[in-house]
């Protein structure tokens, strides 16, 4: 077939074009590309999925979305302690809901502590598996732990926790001290929210935030008030699955009492107790003092006392809308009872 110049110049044009509409529909897939380049970010995904995984709750849906936020910006905290000067060493020996816990702390005139010494243990004396001798035995263990590490007799203190009063055995433990001839200081659930806002809240975030121990007996909320004085709270413990309370239950008794902070201090949360610790302990970095929670919802938790933990966590990110939970690893509402002696 004979073409024409202007001919072949046609026939050119149209196979080209053939061959671009062919690596259009056949070539590579752009389109898909793109896509596999934004889901790279693992925020995005994580966030995507916290949210899918919520419950019905529609306003346990909403506050899984902004604690998933604050769960990935909120991953350091710059605050620093300031350090005793010229301090003087304090024992207190805990009788808390799960065990004797004992602390030696730096206190000097300014209130300004630092923690010396931490020992956690002995829960068989909760547990009702101890007679008077195994009591004093532990005891003595404790005071001796303290005056060799420099603390004097005089500053030795023994706190019981409101948690711990609930207990049957506690009174037996009671009277085991006095007969030792040591003074026994017994709180409640409301002092010993204020008690430990004094050691775990920085002045620094009294206008911003508020303050929360979940216990295994209770959970305390607290927060300043006008004049320098503080709120505090009462609400179930970690250990409310033994009564067999409903997690509903507890959600909505925790959420009422924490929608009871005032808005202006939602800003920080410190916070402190025996379910936090093992969610710190997952992301501590090296030695801080403070850790910043992940969202109550990223966490996996297995055990009854973890989740019943958690739940309480929840109801309180939920309620009041905090999108930062720091966990301080130092401070204990005990502390905050030395702090408040002359």
């Amino acid at each position: 077939m004979n073409l024409t110049g202007a001919g072949k110049i046609a026939l050119i044009l149209l196979i080209a074009g053939a061959l671009g509409a062919g690596y259009y529909f056949f070539g590579p897939d752009h389109e898909k590309g793109g896509t596999e380049t934004t889901a790279t970010s693992p925020n995005t995904e994580a966030t995507t999925s916290e949210s899918v995984a919520s419950d019905d709750n529609t306003a346990s849906s909403e506050s899984s979305s902004s604690s998933s936020t604050a769960a990935s910006d909120n991953t350091s905290f710059s605050y620093t302690a300031p350090e005793p000067v010229d301090g003087t060493l304090k024992g207190v020996v805990e009788l808390g809901a799960s065990g004797f816990n004992s602390f030696v702390v730096n206190v000097d005139k300014d209130k300004n502590w630092k923690l010396e010494k931490a020992e956690f243990g002995n829960s068989m004396v909760i547990e009702n598996m101890a007679s008077d001798y195994d009591i004093r035995v532990g005891l003595k263990k404790y005071i001796s732990g303290m005056i060799d590490h420099g603390v004097s007799g005089k500053n030795i203190h023994f706190v019981v926790s409101s948690g711990a009063l609930k207990a049957d055995i506690t009174q037996k433990i009671i009277r085991v001290l006095k007969d030792m001839g040591y003074m026994v200081n017994t709180v409640t659930p409301e002092q010993e929210g204020t008690l430990g806002l004094k050691a775990a809240l920085p002045a620094k975030y009294y206008d911003s935030g508020f303050f929360t121990d979940i216990g295994s007996g209770n959970t305390k909320i607290a927060w300043t008030t006008a004049g320098g004085g503080v709120k505090s709270l009462e609400a179930s413990g970690a250990k409310y699955y033994e009564k067999g309370t409903a997690d509903d239950t507890v959600y909505e008794e925790v959420g009422a009492k924490a929608k009871q902070v005032p808005t202006s201090k939602r800003d920080i949360c410190f916070i402190i107790g025996g379910v936090p610790y093992d969610l710190a302990k997952e992301i501590r970095n090296g030695k801080e003092r403070y850790t910043v929670l992940k969202a109550p919802t990223a966490y996996k938790l297995d055990k009854a006392k973890a989740k019943a933990g958690g739940n309480i966590y929840k109801a309180i990110a939920d309620a009041t809308g905090c999108k930062t939970f720091v966990f301080d690893w130092d401070a204990n509402f005990t502390i905050g009872f030395l702090l408040g002696l002359k």
